[in-house]
Formats: C-alpha cells, structure tokens, sequence
C-alpha cells in the first residue's frame, strides 16, 4: 500500500477517535430527564414567613369600650327641687317675690340681673325657675313673680365626678358648712378617643382640676377659632362651654385647652337646618374634652357656672377621693 494512501487512512482514525471520545463525554456531561427531575427536587422550596411570636406582634392602638351599667352604683336625679318653690325643695336654695324695690340696690330699680348677682345666682338659673320649664333665657318677670336663687348664707361648691371607664358625669353639690355632700344628678357623656400613650388611656386626662370662669353661650352663625382656624363654634363645642382652668391633684395633663361643652352641630346643606351629633355621647371620640348633650349642658351650665366648681375624672368611680360625707335627702 503507498504510504500517502496509510497516512490519510491513520489520520482519518486519529479524528475518529477523537470525535467519539468527544461525544462521549458530551452525553456523560448532559444530564438524562430522570437527573435533572431529580435536581429540580433537590433544590429547596420558599420558606412560609414565620409567624410572630407573642411579643414580636405590634400591638394595635386598643380601642376603649364602656363599661356596662353597675347597678350599685349610685343614681339620681334631684335637680328639679332646686328650682321647686314648694317645700320640696333642696335646702341650698330659698324662694324669694320679685321687687323692683330692694334694700340692697340704691338709685335705680333692681332687675334680674341684679338679683342674680347679690345671689350668686345665674340668670340662667333664674330664668328657669321663673319660666317652670328649662327655658334659660326668657327673663319676663312682674311684680309678685317667685323664683329660686342659692341661700346667701349657705357655703356651697359643686363637684363633678366622670368615670372614664364608663363614660359617666355624677353631680354633687357640697354644704362646707356642714360637711356633706348630696347627689344631685348623673349623666352620660362623651370623652377623648383612645390612645395608649395616655395614662388614661384615652385624649381625656385623669385628675382634678378647678373648672373656670371664662365660659360661653354659643348660637348658629357665632365664630370663633378653634386650632388657628376660624370656625363656627356652635359645631365644635355645641351651645356651652366651660374650660378647666387649673390642675389641683393628681392631673395627667395640663388644664390648657380642656373643658366641659355640649355635642358638635351640623347643618343640613339643603334644609340649613342645624343638628346635634347626639351620637357622640357616650362614646370616646373627643379631643380630650367632656361633651354632654344639649339640654344636660344647658342644665349643668345654669346651676354650676357661678360656684366654684371641681372636676374629678378617674378610671372607676370606686377610685374617686369624694369630699365631705354623703347625705340621701
């Protein structure tokens, strides 16, 4: 055989050989269907997020509930005989006959106004018990008229007593001549909504505080400002508004911007007419103020506004410090 014709057939195996090596380790380095299911298997799935440990959860700012009524709580509702003029009446107040003529006035005749303030009696209060109904403001009278005013010679303050817990008002009056004190009135009212950074609890404080003299009569179209914007107050603070003046025991908060007031109003965008958010009585949903509805406000207003008046706000009404010994007329 010629050698070029061996060369090219030796060549032509070398090439073999090294193709068939090739494709071996080819098929060897490429995984069967059976491998690669296999490593799919293998490779670990997603881990479900953990759940939180106890401690770990964020807690959610609590939501307060009201406590459900507690029958052995003390009841009552006694304000009617502050402005009785029969016998029935309470022993802080006297009857007197309106006279243009008085003693105590010279130079000119006596009017309601004069009387309320000799008495330390509100006009308000007058008016009440001229007009035998809770009308405030009609301040008619005649010669001969009779109506209620406090005893001139009797010491008395009043304190108010608000269960946080329950979204409740007690209102006594307190004869420091005698040291006694009588319950005149529950009522319910509203509070400061919920925030767990508050010792309360809630945007209402605890603690005493004396109530102030700087208070207001609001009436549809009256404005105001109310966090540096001009507002109609009527529908923050509804128709009264008496503030705290200062901190006496125990207070969580400063006496600043707090008061007693009636329930927000709105006004009905097609009739114009105005309404009161009753709803708002009961519950926490206030800037930390107390709210009452309109006629108790009114009524609370009347009597309180020309005595010096202590407010105690506490989480249960058995964790009050009430002054004087009680006294069931």
């Amino acid at each position: 055989m010629a050698l070029p014709k061996v060369f090219l057939i030796g060549t032509l195996l070398v090439f073999a050989s090294i193709g068939a090596v090739a494709l071996l380790k080819k098929e060897r380095s490429e995984p069967s269907l059976e491998e690669r299911v296999a490593r799919v298997e293998e490779v670990p799935l997603p881990q479900a997020p953990q759940p939180l440990k106890p401690a770990e959860i964020p807690m959610a700012q609590p939501v307060l509930e009201v406590k459900s009524v507690d029958e052995t709580l003390p009841e009552a509702d006694r304000i009617g005989r502050l402005f009785a003029l029969d016998s029935s009446k309470l022993p802080i107040v006297e009857t007197v006959s309106y006279t243009s003529r008085v003693p105590w006035m010279k130079g000119r005749p006596a009017w309601i106004a004069d009387y309320a303030t000799f008495y330390s009696t509100s006009r308000h209060f007058i008016a009440r018990s001229l007009n035998r109904k809770a009308d405030y403001f009609t301040q008619k009278v005649s010669p001969g008229d009779r109506f209620n005013v406090f005893k001139k010679d009797k010491e008395v303050q009043f304190h108010l007593l608000i269960d946080l817990s329950r979204c409740k008002l007690w209102f006594y009056y307190l004869d420091l001549q005698n040291n006694e004190r009588v319950l005149l009135k529950t009522y319910r009212v509203g509070l400061g909504r919920s925030d767990a950074k508050m010792a309360s609890k809630c945007l209402t404080p605890r603690g005493k505080y004396q109530l102030g003299s700087k208070i207001a009569i609001y009436k549809p179209g009256t404005m105001g400002f109310y966090q540096d914007e001009k507002v109609e107050m009527i529908r923050i603070f509804g128709t009264r508004w008496i503030p705290f003046e200062k901190e006496i025991e125990g207070c969580s908060e400063s006496a600043r911007g707090l008061g007693i007031h009636g329930a927000p109003w709105t006004q009905d965008p097609v009739t114009g007419q105005y309404n009161e958010e009753r709803s708002k009585i009961g519950k926490y949903d206030s800037d930390g103020c107390i709210r009452l509805a309109s006629e108790d406000m009114e009524e609370l207003f009347s009597i309180i506004i020309t005595k010096p008046t202590t407010v105690e706000l506490v989480e249960d009404f058995h964790d009050a410090k009430l002054p004087g010994q009680e006294k069931t007329l």
